[in-house]
């Protein structure tokens, strides 16, 4: 016989009093820390326990008694159930106060090193439509709220394209309007979901594994080129011989017409791609990716740069924020060469130009970005196609002092590749957001080079790694930077000199 769980309680009358990691805020109960999505602090609300440990507990506002005073009226239809943007109550200043002292916090308790005084934070110039990409789901059955299971009335099993919900991994969240992007992308979306259901095309069902329509993934950049790439799932016949014509088949023959149609009623897309992913999962970076019309890639531009962005190249979504981001990262690795306290450590530096290493370079944007201002750029990157986009972006800009490498960067970066190509005077990481490995951090710290600058979206393992590095640098700045409005998430570039 099983024993009956107790219901969990509910607790009355509780006021919001801070925030906490992944966009929550937080309360006290009895000496006891109880989470809370949604909120702000000064709310005074009710919440229904929906998990309980020894030390904390996870809940949920049923009833507002008082509203905080800081709280603003979100802009959002899909606010509170869409899982992002899950700071849009509060006004962006406010926005900016919690990234700070986010970073702050991070830095200070898990770094535990010495810090200077934090820069202020710099805010995104947009705080709407700033985004660059967004990569839509398609499903063939939408995700419900708890009041939409209870109509009887509504219709459930309906197809949808939109955002994946936490916890309800097959299930797409339907949405109408995205405010992080132009405008347009809604418009090519909404057209998309219109087109097929008037036109009877099947959606992805990911626990059979079949199904037409699987995923839209929409690029624009400041050029004024976009770009959009259908993830579609074909069937496949059993006869092999049809199998290397399944275009032509009826599901083959439904995309292209749906891709004719879109690219006939939005002529502003400049590059409409796409593949058959048969997969169990969504990625597409070991997929063969085709053009339908226009080119395999869109320009992006930056200060007096074009970097080439294809349908698998990473690019800082937040375009303009980026110029912002990576300016800070070349002045804190050029800064005052001719003011140094001790000109001798630079004594191979030709024309006060530094040999400069960039690890996880990426498709080489910072490279690119600093390699005018540097000796030379050696980039490391794990993927091999964005080596080659690096290379690329260096000769569309004329740029011939970079070298690139394609690697896992620990194997990469050793004292011999050190060795043959020069120790660096400036080091710029700029790491996923795992951090660094230890042995690229040992190797760094054999290297000695005289500046570290370390651009990071995850402060808490920045703040790990800047503990390994204390043995040999000081932290000199800080500078955290928003790149991501109305959400938890905040870039720090930190710049490190030899003690």
């Amino acid at each position: 016989m099983t024993r009956k769980k107790k219901p969990l309680p509910i607790l009355e009358h509780i006021e919001i009093t801070d925030f906490a990691a992944e966009g929550k805020s937080l309360a006290r109960v009895n000496d006891m820390v109880v989470f809370v999505p949604w909120a702000v602090p000064g709310d005074v609300v009710d919440l229904q326990v929906r998990r309980k440990k020894h030390s904390f507990m996870e809940a949920e506002v049923i009833r507002y008694h008082e509203y905080s005073k800081v709280r603003t009226e979100p802009f959002c239809q899909h606010f509170g159930v869409c899982g992002g943007c899950k700071w849009q109550q509060l006004p962006y200043d406010a926005q900016l106060k919690m990234k700070q002292q986010q970073v702050y916090d991070q830095l200070t308790r898990i770094g535990k090193v010495e810090l200077p005084e934090f820069r202020p934070i710099l805010g995104s110039v947009k705080t709407r439509e700033y985004r660059n990409k967004l990569d839509f789901g398609c499903a063939n059955k939408r995700w419900l709220t708890s009041l939409e299971l209870k109509d009887d009335s509504l219709e459930k099993n309906v197809p949808a394209i939109g955002f994946h919900i936490t916890g309800a991994f097959d299930k797409i969240l339907p949405i109408e309007k995205c405010w992080l992007m132009d405008d347009l992308h809604n418009e090519i979306r909404n057209e998309v979901y219109r087109y097929a259901i008037e036109h009877n095309l099947s959606f992805f069902d990911l626990r059979q594994q079949v199904g037409l329509l699987r995923d839209v993934i929409i690029r624009n950049s400041a050029s004024g080129e976009w770009m959009l790439v259908f993830q579609f799932h074909l069937y496949i016949p059993e006869d092999p011989d049809n199998q290397k014509n399944r275009w032509q088949n009826e599901d083959g023959q439904q995309a292209l017409a749906l891709m004719q149609h879109i690219a006939d009623k939005f002529p502003q897309i400049t590059s409409l791609m796409y593949l058959d992913n048969q997969k169990c999962n969504d990625t597409i970076g070991d997929q063969d990716i085709l053009v339908f019309k226009g080119h395999d890639h869109i320009f992006e531009l930056m200060e007096n740069l074009k970097f080439k962005v294809g349908p698998k190249s990473f690019y800082q979504t937040n375009t303009e924020q980026a110029y912002h981001l990576y300016s800070v990262a070349r002045e804190f690795a050029f800064a005052d060469l001719n003011d140094l306290k001790d000109p001798k450590d630079f004594k191979d530096l030709k024309d006060n130009k530094p040999l400069v290493y960039d690890l996880y370079t990426g498709t080489g944007t910072i490279a690119n970005f600093v390699a005018r201002q540097a000796r030379k750029v050696i980039g490391i990157e794990y993927v091999p196609e964005a080596i080659e986009d690096a290379k690329i972006n260096s000769q569309i800009n004329g740029i011939e002092n970079t070298l690139f490498f394609a690697g896992d960067i620990k194997d990469i970066l050793t004292d011999e590749f050190i060795a043959e190509h020069g120790r660096p005077d400036v080091i710029i990481t700029d790491p996923p957001r795992a951090g660094m490995h230890p042995d690229v951090i040992k190797t760094i710290l054999r290297a000695q080079p005289q500046r570290i600058v370390y651009v990071s979206c995850n402060p808490a393992t920045q703040a790990r790694d800047l503990q390994l590095l204390d043995e040999q640098y000081r932290v000199e700045e800080v500078q955290p930077v928003d790149m991501f409005p109305h959400t938890p998430h905040v870039e720090n570039v930190v710049l490190l000199t030899k003690k």
